[in-house]
């Protein structure tokens, strides 16, 4: 048991007469890591696009309340009435009336 380890460590099995499948199994074992490693980047690489992407929708809905919230506050009728005052509009004090037209 103790010679194998040292043959082992002394890299003894890719140099024997059957080395070659030791070699192959080498260079499967490399090239499944390589493998693995690539995709565990590809992986990590999209986490990071989604994390991107998901504060750039979080921005879009906040400027979407945002300008949601300034909307309704334009829109509420005092707020019509300040901005029409500079220019002589203002509200009718009558109420108005229907026209019937009949043919």
């Amino acid at each position: 048991m103790k010679q194998k380890i040292y043959d082992i460590l002394k890299g003894k099995f890719l140099v024997s007469r059957d080395a070659t499948k030791n070699w192959q199994m080498l260079l499967f074992l490399s090239f499944l890591a390589i493998i693995m490693i690539a995709s565990s980047h590809s992986a990590e690489r999209k986490v990071h696009e989604i994390a991107k992407i998901n504060d750039e929708v979080q921005e879009l809905r906040t400027q979407f309340s945002d300008g949601r919230s300034k909307l309704m506050r334009l829109k509420m009728e005092s707020s019509i009435i300040d901005k029409m005052k500079p220019r002589g509009v203002r509200p009718a004090t009558a109420p108005p009336k229907k026209i019937i037209v009949k043919n």
